[in-house]
C-alpha cells in the first residue's frame, strides 16, 4: 500500500487508491485509520476503484489542535476529490465515518451516487454526561495501551465484538480470519493509531453536533444500511428508524458487534458490491 498526500482545507490529508473502475470513498470510524478497512480494500478493488483516506485527526494526516466538525471532516472528503480529479463517487461510512458521510451528501449531494451507512448514528444517544463518560473512556483507553498494551486491546476488543469472536481472538490468536487477518494483525492496527489525547478531545466535540435525523429524509439517493444486532455503540434501532426516513434504501442486519466490517467481512463485501453493482 502505497501512502499519497493532498492539502485540502489547510490540513494534509493521507490517503490510498487501489484497484480500477468507478471510484468508491472509505471513510473510516472514531479512533480507527484507514488500515481498518483491511476486509474490505482488496475484495471491492477488484470491482472498483477504492480510495482511503486518513480522517484529520486520525492516521497519517495531520492531527490540528484546532477543533473541527463533521461537516469540516465532509468537506476534507470533498476536497479530496478535488484535489484527484473525481466528480462523483459511491461513498460508505461506518459508525463516525456514517455521519461524516451523511454530511457529505446533505451538503454536496451530486458529488455521490450511491451511499453506504454502516453502523450509523443520526443522533447522539446519550446526553452531555453520556458523552463525557465516552470520551473518559477513550482517553483512558489511550492511558492504558501505553502502560499495558495488551490488556486494553483486548477490554476494547470485548466491547467491539461478538462473544463468539471475541473468544476466538483470545483462543486461536494465530488464526487468519476470513483468511485476512489475525488478531497479532488486529493488535497492531490498534496500536499503530496516531491519536492524542486532544485528537479524542477533538472527536469527540465533533459528533456532540451531530444532528441528521430531520434532514435525512432529503437524500434522494439509493442507499444500502448496515447494522450490527450486538452493536453496544450504534444500536440496531436507530438504523431501524434510519432505513424507514430514507427515500430508497436497504436494511441488513448481521449477527455481529460493532466492528462487523470485520467480524462478517465476506457477508458484508458481498452486500456492498452487489448493492454498488446493482
Amino acid at each position: 500500500m502505497t501512502d499519497l498526500f493532498v492539502h485540502v482545507n489547510g490540513v494534509r490529508i493521507c490517503y490510498e487508491i487501489h484497484g480500477e473502475g468507478y471510484p468508491v470513498v472509505l471513510i473510516h470510524g472514531f479512533g480507527l485509520h484507514k488500515e481498518f478497512w483491511v476486509a474490505q480494500t482488496s475484495e471491492l478493488a477488484n470491482h472498483f476503484k477504492v480510495i482511503l483516506l486518513d480522517n484529520r485527526g486520525s492516521g497519517k494526516s495531520d492531527h490540528p489542535k484546532a477543533p473541527f466538525s463533521l461537516e469540516t471532516l465532509a468537506d476534507d472528503v470533498k476536497g479530496l476529490l478535488d484535489e484527484i480529479g473525481i466528480q462523483k463517487a459511491h461513498v460508505i461510512g461506518w459508525a463516525t465515518g456514517a455521519m461524516i458521510a451523511q454530511y457529505f451528501v446533505l451538503n454536496h449531494p451530486m458529488r455521490v451516487n450511491k451511499l453506504v451507512l454502516i453502523a450509523a448514528l443520526t443522533k447522539l444517544p446519550v446526553d452531555k454526561s453520556g458523552l463525557e463518560m465516552f470520551k473518559n473512556s477513550q482517553l483512558n483507553f489511550h492511558k492504558e495501551k501505553l502502560k499495558d498494551p495488551e490488556s486494553a486491546f483486548f477490554k476494547k476488543m470485548k466491547q467491539r465484538f461478538t462473544r463468539n469472536f471475541y473468544k476466538q481472538l483470545v483462543e486461536n490468536p494465530d488464526e487468519k480470519f476470513h483468511g485476512i487477518f489475525n488478531t497479532s494483525d488486529l493488535m497492531d492496527m490498534v496500536f499503530k493509531d496516531t491519536s492524542q489525547p486532544h485528537d479524542i478531545e477533538n472527536r469527540i466535540n465533533a459528533i456532540a453536533g451531530l444532528n441528521t435525523i430531520d434532514r435525512i429524509h432529503e437524500v434522494s439517493n439509493d442507499v444500502l444500511v448496515l447494522a450490527a444486532e450486538k452493536d453496544r455503540i450504534s444500536p440496531k434501532s436507530v438504523s431501524i428508524e434510519l432505513n424507514n426516513r430514507l427515500q430508497k434504501s436497504k436494511l441488513i442486519v448481521y449477527n455481529s458487534g460493532h466492528y462487523l466490517p470485520l467480524e462478517y467481512a465476506p457477508e458484508v463485501n458481498n452486500s456492498i458490491i452487489e448493492f454498488l453493482k446493482d
